[in-house]
């Protein structure tokens, strides 16, 4: 990977289940600019969190060092509108050794907990500011996360 300072970027291979390891990690912080906001993007993968991991524990810890005015984009799997054919699909996945979680709205909400969220809050991906240009317009079952954008106040 290449390009200008303001441009960096790095990779970086860490557990989710272990903050500390990103955080501390010395790329962490020759990459980014803690002193003017930033944008921490959990796509896709607190689903895989389980109870006893603490998924909400783990973001807060991620945005703690983030100045006032970084983000937040989220998305976060949930049963909620086809709980039978999302739950088959759960059971499939725990069977090949990769147990989920999903979560209800109210679960959802507890990651903003403190942080300002940007309209229309925690809503399935699909209806987070649809622009109306596709012709399919995806059925509620069909889609099995929430998704949401908020900023640390600060």
């Amino acid at each position: 990977m290449s390009g200008t300072p303001a441009g960096r970027t790095a990779y970086l291979e860490a557990d989710m289940r272990d903050p500390a390891a990103v955080l501390d990690a010395p790329a962490f912080r020759e990459t980014l600019d803690l002193g003017e906001p930033v944008a921490l993007t959990v796509i896709a993968i607190v689903h895989f969190l389980l109870d006893e991991h603490d998924a909400v524990g783990i973001v807060r810890r991620l945005l703690e060092p983030l100045p006032g005015g970084s983000w937040l984009a989220m998305s976060i799997g949930t049963a909620e509108f086809a709980p039978d054919e999302v739950g088959r699909v759960a059971r499939e996945y725990a069977a090949r050794g990769m147990p989920m979680r999903l979560r209800s709205l109210a679960e959802a909400e507890e990651f903003f907990t403190g942080l300002d969220l940007v309209e229309p809050g925690i809503v399935q991906v699909h209806k987070w500011r649809p622009d109306g240009a596709g012709t399919v317009v995806p059925r509620d079952e069909d889609i099995a996360m929430y998704g949401a954008v908020a900023r640390k106040p600060g």
